[in-house]
């Protein structure tokens, strides 16, 4: 079955951006049309399997998606919805921004062997809880792991595991087993009945390619690949990497034991060993995709004010980025449709992916461009994303002011909007003093002189100073406004109702 970019899947979840497929299924990214969310959407096709056993793998994963989604952990993706559609099963899943562990790998060479602990350590947190289901992973790999902004960990891909039955050994007749050669157990390989500690041989393998740069066993077939796992013994990291602790290299040696008794007994003794090369308590570098800041500051807030990451660019855009010819104008049409729908949050990724391309075929300071990225602008403010929507407001802001002048009232409203983006982004001090720089144009009838914006600004401007613990100011700015409010608008209008009530309180507690 051909699928395709906008299809929609169970009326619900608009299909986006293709980002991984294998010989059963893909995984897109997706818009849920009803909540207005990005997801991720995996797509199955038992069909490519053979009679009776289809309808096994379908029997099959339906339970299992009950059970997995059942598993409660913050470090596991979050299933949101199951079923089927035609030929295909589906599996809606939580979308995870952040960067999966191999290609956080591919830019860390060498990986620092303490974020490759910190990175095992949430691990084992999380298979202890899918452990406990009893639920075996089975397919343990760094592309099945996503390290987020905030350096947390998050492990896909539950869809193939399989509950720990008996009659549950494989999802497929086949004779192919589940999982990856590279990071497959012998006992897997062969067939074999699968445990906790199956899973626990896998972590061993992604340990040992975290500090040494490559699995233990690699080659050019999968039959070669798992006949190594089964006969020949793991390099020691230390060969390669001298500086990693030889406690840690110990526990690789261990996890990667062809026994499974020879392994540690569960999740939580690897933890446990773990824990002693974990760093201790301090300040993180701030840097995103840390995976040792959670121990460093552990439930510390994310991300940090004074220390924003920038946002990473959407698969959407990273899609317009790749296309050679973007139609623009077959863009506007669409965002304009989705915002008739309420789909704010798909807008905000095409507007923002349009951009680069609209630039590039019109120019950057266009009239085109400058449409798209008011709207863009507008947009990302609509879906309360204001640390995005602030340097575009800013930069609209200072190429309008370039052209017309520091008291043109596009310019203004532009940084009338970004003071509301400091506001509603907990910064007062600065948002206080945008509004303050704002309000003598505002109270300037030559100049762009608005009674009614002004007054909003002095509102604003007296309710930050009250944020900021100065009452006396505020109380002075807010009376003030009150007579201008009532001399212009009347006593009865509901601003100089809404002035009356914040002084009377502040009369109350001045003292």
């Amino acid at each position: 079955m051909t699928v395709a970019a906008g299809r929609v899947v169970a009326g619900r979840y608009a299909l986006s951006t293709l980002i991984g497929q294998g010989g059963m299924g893909q995984v897109w990214t997706a818009y849920d049309g009803r909540l207005d969310r990005r997801v991720a959407v995996k797509l199955l096709r038992p069909d490519k399997v053979a009679g009776q056993e289809a309808d096994e793998l379908r029997r099959r994963f339906v339970r299992e998606c009950r059970v997995t989604a059942q598993v409660d952990h913050p470090g596991l993706v979050t299933v949101h919805d199951a079923g089927s559609e035609g030929e295909e099963l589906f599996l809606v899943m939580q979308y995870v921004d952040g960067a999966d562990l191999s290609d956080h790998l591919a830019e860390h060479d060498p990986y620092p062997w303490q974020w490759a602990v910190a990175v095992a350590a949430q691990l084992c947190a999380v298979l202890s809880a899918v452990h406990a289901v009893p639920i075996v992973h089975r397919d343990l790999k760094p592309r099945n792991v996503m390290v987020k902004q905030d350096g947390t960990v998050t492990v896909l891909d539950l869809g193939v595991a399989s509950v720990m039955d008996a009659d549950t050994t494989r999802l497929t007749h086949t004779g192919t087993p589940i999982g990856s050669p590279a990071y497959m157990a012998p006992e897997q390989a062969m067939g074999g009945a699968v445990g906790p500690y199956t899973d626990l041989y896998a972590l061993g393998v992604l340990l040992h390619e975290l500090l040494s740069g490559d699995v233990p066993f690699a080659g050019s077939t999968a039959l070669g690949v798992l006949h190594r796992h089964l006969y020949e013994p793991p390099v020691p990291v230390r060969r390669i990497r001298p500086e990693v602790p030889e406690a840690l290299e110990t526990l690789v040696l261990r996890l990667l034991a062809k026994d499974p008794l020879h392994r540690p007994a569960s999740a939580q003794e690897v933890y446990e060993h773990l824990e002693l090369l974990l760093p201790a308590r301090g300040t993180p570098t701030g840097a995103p995709l840390d995976p040792t800041r959670p121990f460093l500051r552990p439930h510390a807030p994310w991300p940090d004010r004074a220390r924003t990451p920038a946002p990473q660019p959407a698969p959407a855009v990273e899609r317009a980025e790749k296309a050679e010819k973007p139609d623009v104008a077959r863009a506007v049409d669409e965002v304009k449709r989705l915002l008739g729908e309420g789909r704010i949050t798909q807008a905000v990724d095409i507007l923002g992916a349009i951009l680069p391309a609209a630039a590039e075929q019109h120019g950057e300071h266009s009239p085109v461009v400058r449409t798209l990225r008011k709207q863009y602008a507008a947009t990302l403010m609509d879906d309360g994303q204001y640390r995005r929507a602030l340097p575009e407001l800013r930069r609209l802001a200072d190429e309008r002011a370039a052209e017309a002048g520091q008291a043109d009232p596009q310019s203004l409203r532009f940084r009338y909007e970004a003071a509301q983006c400091l506001e509603s982004l907990g910064e007062p001090a600065a948002a206080l003093a945008e509004y303050r720089s704002l309000l003598p144009y505002y109270e300037n009838q030559y100049v762009a002189g608005d009674p009614e914006l002004a007054h909003d600004v002095r509102r604003r401007i007296g309710h930050l100073l009250l944020a900021l613990g100065d009452r006396g100011a505020a109380h002075e700015t807010l009376a003030r406004l009150l007579m201008d409010v009532e001399r212009l608008r009347g006593p009865g209008h509901p601003l100089a109702a809404e002035i009356r009530r914040t002084l009377q309180w502040l009369g109350q507690v001045r003292g």
